[in-house]
């Protein structure tokens, strides 16, 4: 490999070689002397990548050995304060070699999060807790299903596929569950909310053997079935993975589970998180959909008006980001995130919630003071708005 600089030359002596080869022989023979030392250089870059990443894969392999460690030991996978080790680590080492901090941090905290990502995956596979069993995800085609029918998967279940919308490789599959035996050690419902109160309805009838859940993000709509799963005398529970299809770190993410009357149902569904390093909440059903309506449903609202009021703008999106802010560019990045999941999705969340119009209230109210203290031009209001928001953030935080 070449040492680094090895094919550099004095600056003199490469412009004297421009001068002479764009007199010689124009533009041509200019772009011609610059090409070649331009190609050195991007070869040498790329022997430069391929060494970090050898390093970071290097690093990944270092990664399941220590977590295999710490489960020998009875250890949590997470230490936050080796994280933060790593972290001032990597400052120091970044401003010792000339580059900035911040591009250190960024760096490592990738690594780190990749780091318990394998870990993470490695304890779950390990600790294989659906060894001989059976597990059933009617609706496991889907984005949310798919998650569900990779995760029991990995713990050691015999995973089937019910879903009318196809198959999922790998899986036994039927388009339509009712024709099944339901001789499942678990039944995950991961349909939209209007049809999973209707399965949940039709397996109350059937009476399976084994825990019944829905993952759905609204329970008004699925009370119905969870009640007559309850009083069949069915181990049910109901359950919330408050992440997307796309998450593999658990690490810091919450999943809610909503006991219904059937305790030991709950607990069966909890350990199957046992081995990750989810943020486990219990919560009632009530309390569940009216704060949804604010984690979900305001946060929803909020990003698809903002989409809303760009399209009615009249103004074309490059121009637009040609002119972006910070703040423009992060709250174009949610909102794109919003428009482009499932639009069937979120309008169950909007309108199904009996909670919803609490939200929305409160957001027609927000915008219409906004819009009358910059009418009114009342700047000492409009900085009492931000210091209110300061308020809440410092409490959120504590």
């Amino acid at each position: 490999m070449r040492a680094r600089g090895q094919n550099a030359q004095p600056r003199h002596l490469f412009d004297r070689r421009l001068r002479i080869a764009k007199s010689l022989f124009g533009e041509a023979g200019l772009q011609l002397a610059v090409a070649k030392p331009l190609t050195d250089l991007r070869a040498e870059l790329a022997d430069l990548d391929r060494q970090i990443l050898t390093l970071v894969a290097a690093r990944q392999r270092l990664s399941l050995t220590i977590g295999s460690t710490k489960r020998a030991a009875g250890l949590p996978l997470r230490d936050y304060r080796q994280e933060k080790a790593v972290i001032n680590r990597s400052r120091a080492t970044a401003a010792e070699l000339g580059f900035a901090p911040e591009l250190a941090e960024q760096l490592v905290l990738s690594l780190i999060r990749s780091s318990l990502t394998v870990q993470e995956h490695d304890e779950v596979v390990a600790q294989a807790s659906g060894e001989g069993q059976r597990a059933l995800v009617i609706g496991g085609a889907g984005k949310m299903g798919r998650w569900f029918v990779r995760f029991l998967d990995s713990q050691g279940f015999q995973v089937d596929v019910a879903d009318p919308a196809g198959k999922v490789e790998g899986h036994a599959h039927c388009a339509n569950w009712e024709s099944l035996d339901l001789d499942h050690d678990i039944i995950v419902v991961a349909a939209p909310l209007r049809a999973s109160n209707v399965i949940l309805l039709g397996l109350a009838e059937r009476s399976p053997n084994g825990i019944v859940f829905d993952i759905g993000s609204l329970k008004s709509p699925v009370r119905p079935g969870l009640t007559a799963l309850a009083q069949a005398g069915i181990r049910v529970t109901s359950i919330h993975p408050m992440f997307g299809p796309d998450t593999q770190l658990l690490s810091g993410r919450h999943v809610i589970f909503i006991d219904v009357g059937v305790s030991e149902a709950t607990s069966t569904a909890e350990d199957l998180f046992n081995s990750t390093m989810a943020v486990r909440v219990s919560m009632d059903l009530e309390s569940h959909d009216r704060l949804i309506t604010w984690v979900l449903g305001l946060a929803h609202a909020t990003n698809i008006a903002f989409m809303t009021a760009l399209v009615k703008s009249g103004e074309a999106a490059p121009t637009l980001a040609e002119l972006s802010s910070t703040t423009f560019d992060e709250q174009l990045q949610v909102a794109s995130r919003v428009v482009h999941d499932s639009p069937q999705l979120y309008f169950e969340i909007q309108s199904l919630n009996d909670f919803r119009m609490e939200s929305l209230d409160a957001l027609e109210s927000a915008v219409g003071r906004f819009r009358n203290i910059v009418e009114t031009g009342d700047e000492m209001a409009f900085q009492e708005l931000m210091k209110d928001g300061r308020r809440y953030l410092e409490k959120r935080l504590l």
